[in-house]
Order: C-alpha cells, then structure tokens, then sequence
C-alpha cells in the first residue's frame, strides 16, 4: 500500500519536469499496483494536447487544480490515465504509459487474459487494463485515491532515464517529451531510441522547453 501519496505541491510545477520527476513513482488502484516506467508530457502550448482547444467540458479536468487524474477513452475502447499538473488554470497533464508490475500480479493478468510479466502494463491502456481504472476515476485526488500515486521506492531511489518523441500522435512530433526507465523491459513498444543509454534528466531541466503558438 502506498503510505505517502505525492501532496498536489508534486504536481503544480513544470509538467515536463514532474513527466521525469514521476519515473520510479507507484501507481495504485485498490489491491494491484505497478512503478512507473515511461511517461509522456502534454501542455496546452502545443496542439498534441487536449488542452489546445481551451477549456472546455471534457478538458475542464485538464485546467482544474494539479493532483487530479484525467482519465478519457482512446479510440472508443482503452481508458488511459493523467495526471493533472501546473497551477489551476493551465491545462497540463503527463500520461503514465507503462508500469513495472509490483502487487496485485495475478489479478492483472486475469484482467489481461495473459500470464508474460512484461505484457502486463507496457502501454498506457494495458495499464488502467490491468490496474482496474476506468472513466469513473476520472477527475479523482491523486492523493486521497481511488487511483493514488505514492513516491518511489527505496530501490528506485535514482532511476537513469532516456527520452524521445511522443507516440502516436500527428502534432507536435518533434518535442522530446516522452521518458523512459533506460533498459526497463516493460516500456510500451517503439522504445525511444538509445534505450540503453543511461543519462539522467531529472533535475536538469533540459526538455522544458516550450513550444510558441
């Protein structure tokens, strides 16, 4: 169980920061949990994000305060899960798209119909698949749960992290804001390149940067 969920403070900086900050982090969704292995920053600056379009019914979420989970259906079948980041205001959010699997392991893979560990959670519908979350928890505290995020454990207290483009979008495709465990087995598939390569970005600040309307 997670003692100590991330407080709202986590959330309300810089989401291209809080995107690596929260590499290592827990995900949990009542018995089962997972490590966050790959994450993917989205800002209302830049037109892959809902958020472009301004504040509307379905983005309110999205500009509501940080600390929140955005969760919405992709293509009509998976839901996928965000978390709500920067000051009340600003529509920013960072999709968790892969988790290690941690508790909860044979309830994930009844739920996926699959017994591969690494098949569990790589991607970001596998993982609300897995985990149980679902259109209801949208809108929910991070921190008082259904969905909670906790802080990373002991042992992945440094995590080396590797980024590349986002995936599966059609704007916005040069930004490098999607990161990764380097050599985690369970990132979704393409795995940025230079997977191997160990660098850390965590505190550097160096994908910050913001793209002008």
């Amino acid at each position: 169980m997670v003692a100590r969920p991330l407080r709202p403070r986590f959330y309300a900086r810089d989401v291209v920061q809080v995107a690596q900050d929260l590499i290592g982090c827990v995900v949990e969704h009542g018995e089962t949990s997972g490590v966050i292995v790959e994450t993917e920053a989205y800002h209302d600056c830049e037109p892959a994000s809902h958020a472009f379009v301004g504040l509307t019914a379905r983005t309110s979420i999205l500009f509501g305060p940080p600390g929140r989970a955005y969760v919405y259906r992709s293509y009509g079948i998976h839901a996928l899960l965000n978390a709500v980041c920067e000051a009340e205001g600003v529509g920013a959010a960072v999709l968790i798209r892969a988790l290690e699997p941690l508790e909860g392991i044979e309830i994930m893979r009844e739920r996926r119909g699959l017994d591969r560990l690494e098949d569990l959670c790589s991607g970001p519908g596998k993982l609300t698949q897995a985990l149980g979350i679902e259109l209801v928890d949208n809108g929910g505290d991070l921190e008082a749960g259904p969905v909670v995020i906790g802080p990373r454990p002991r042992a992945w207290g440094e995590v080396d992290i590797v980024s590349g483009t986002r995936v599966g979008i059609t704007k916005a495709v040069e930004l490098p804001w999607r990161f990764c465990v380097a050599g985690s087995r369970f990132v979704s598939r393409p795995a940025p390149a230079g997977m191997g390569v160990a660098r850390r970005y965590r505190r550097s600040g160096e994908y910050s940067r913001r793209p002008s309307r």
